[in-house]
């Protein structure tokens, strides 16, 4: 969640201690766009264990998405789970 957290402070130019973690949960994402597909690529097919943390900054949610390797990074537009 520091890395989620880092980011959006550094995306927003804002104090890390201002962005608040609404949550954090642990999920299977049911491919390798971890939730977070962009059009024309391809994913491999396989469950992969990762997270999915909100956080909020300035009264604007952001949801960051992880699994696998992959650090959290923010996804602008998550899959409708």
């Amino acid at each position: 969640m520091e890395q989620a957290t880092a980011d959006l402070a550094k995306r927003q130019g804002i104090q890390a201690a201002a962005v608040k973690v609404v949550s954090a949960e642990e999920v299977t994402w049911s491919d390798g766009s971890l939730g977070c597909p962009e059009p024309g690529m391809r994913y491999t097919q396989a469950l992969v264990n990762g997270m999915r943390i909100i956080l909020e900054a300035d009264g604007k949610r952001y949801e960051y998405h992880s699994g696998g390797p992959r650090a959290p990074f923010l996804c602008e537009n998550p899959q409708a789970r």
